[in-house]
């Protein structure tokens, strides 16, 4: 990429773009009451999704930006898992019939933290207020380190069909900046294991951008994790933001890499992944030819939510435990955030959410427009437009961010079908924020046509 690309675009903090608006624009105004309202308008009869938040580590990684905390004993875990067996009860009474679930995300956090038995019972539960169906996909974010044979076994028997293990780095100078010493002896052990128990689809979290980093040990990482065969990669860069994570100040920021190198230690595993046979997906995930993904991809059918890019195509996201995002037609809501303020609103019998948006009609066009950038780097603008009942000239007159990136060389604007270019695919984060009203504060709205 060429370094007045990187020098102009290269440090702009913009949105992964997993959701529109981004969960920074959630407000107060968006509370119990709302999505009690949402939940109980009839609007939830076709398949839905649900995500578990599990909010405990075992140790906090340095470089971590989730929502989650260090587990000092088994009494936290407990009594937060009592809570969040209310809220699945609580929720499914507001939904009235079983809502049917397409897929089942478990995050945190390491979910496995709640040990084998206990998994189990949550799994039940679920089962017991929604309705499962043989195609349901379950997935579950694992921490290998902490892994072991019977809670492997337990997920196959709970229906798992995908294991999301961090792996991050094998460079041991890096994994001792993050605080994460993790040997590829133990991600080997943990891939085994998951064989073992018959899970059908094993994805490994990389990432670039990490102290002390660099284009080499990014190769050899990559280099040994494609050796273990995982069927899929989802490849991330670190974003430091000390002043929202508070752990992230033990990390030295004279070690962290600058924008060029980052974009160069991006584009080594994204070749090698290709190399290795593995089909790019959006701007972060890497899968086998035969993977669902790839169908979703070759088929205009990719969609992109919390979890990244995915196949799971429900308008609906139910949202379990302390921050916790989910999504109705009618917009998004977040659970109280802080463990502690979470059990206490559920232990008082009301529904956990704080803040959300109401979506607008244009906020579900420009949703979509951003969606299909992130997922197959381009768009139609006129086309949506006009399916949302919109002007395309309101998106397209005046854009003058759309107008600099294609001066600049990112993107084509054929009449507003916007294609990215080859170069411009590491910035595809700056075309979707030329259709993002509110990042940089709120700009101007449109009506729609008569």
């Amino acid at each position: 990429m060429r370094s007045a690309l990187v020098e102009k675009y290269g440090d702009e903090r913009l949105p992964r773009y997993t959701s529109y608006p981004t969960s920074p624009c959630f407000s107060t105004n968006v509370d119990d009451n709302t999505y009690e309202n949402w939940l109980t308008a009839g609007a939830l009869e076709k398949a839905a999704s649900l995500y578990v938040h599990i909010p405990f580590c075992p140790s906090i990684c340095w470089y971590c930006g989730c929502h989650t905390t260090n587990a000092r004993g088994s009494r936290p875990i407990v009594d937060y898992l009592r809570m969040l067996r209310e809220e699945v009860r609580l929720v499914s009474a507001k939904t009235g019939a079983p809502v049917r679930i397409d897929h089942l995300h478990f995050g945190g956090g390491t979910p496995t933290i709640m040990g084998p038995k206990k998994m189990f019972e949550l799994v039940e539960l679920l089962h017991k207020h929604f309705e499962f169906t043989g195609s349901t996909q379950i997935a579950l974010e694992i921490d290998p380190r902490t892994l072991d044979q019977e809670m492997a076994m337990v997920l196959g028997e709970a229906g798992v069909h995908r294991a999301s293990i961090g792996v991050q780095t094998f460079d041991a100078t890096v994994q001792r900046a993050i605080n994460r010493i993790q040997s590829k002896e133990q991600t080997m052990k943990a891939v085994f294991q998951l064989r073992r128990a018959r899970i059908a689809s094993i994805n490994f979290d990389l990432m670039y951008g990490l102290p002390n980093q660099t284009v080499q040990s990014c190769i050899e990482t990559t280099k040994a994790a494609i050796e273990m065969e995982p069927d899929r990669f989802a490849v991330f860069g670190y974003a430091h933001v000390p002043s929202f994570k508070k752990h992230q100040q033990l990390i030295d920021e004279a070690a962290l890499a600058n924008a060029q190198s980052r974009i160069s230690q991006a584009k080594a595993i994204s070749e090698h992944l290709v190399a290795a046979g593995y089909r790019r997906i959006g701007i972060d995930h890497f899968a086998r030819p035969h993977d669902s993904l790839a169908a979703a991809q070759t088929n205009g059918q990719l969609h992109r939510n919390f979890q990244g890019y995915t196949t799971d195509a429900c308008e609906t996201l139910i949202g379990l435990g302390s921050s916790a995002i989910g999504r109705t037609p009618g917009g998004y809501v977040q659970n109280e955030v802080l463990p502690n303020r979470y059990a206490k609103r559920i232990a008082s019998g009301r529904l956990a959410t704080t803040k959300g948006w109401r979506l607008s009609a244009e906020d579900r066009l420009r949703a979509s427009i951003i969606e299909r950038l992130m997922c197959d780097f381009q768009v139609d603008v006129p086309a949506l437009a006009v399916t949302y009942g919109f002007e395309p000239r309101a998106l397209l007159d005046g854009n003058t961010r759309l107008a600099v990136l294609e001066s600049d060389g990112i993107i084509e604007n054929a009449g507003g079908i916007i294609r990215l270019l080859e170069e411009g695919r590491f910035l595809i984060r700056a075309v979707a924020a030329a259709f993002d009203a509110y990042v940089r504060g709120p700009a101007r709205r449109y009506s729609k046509t008569a």
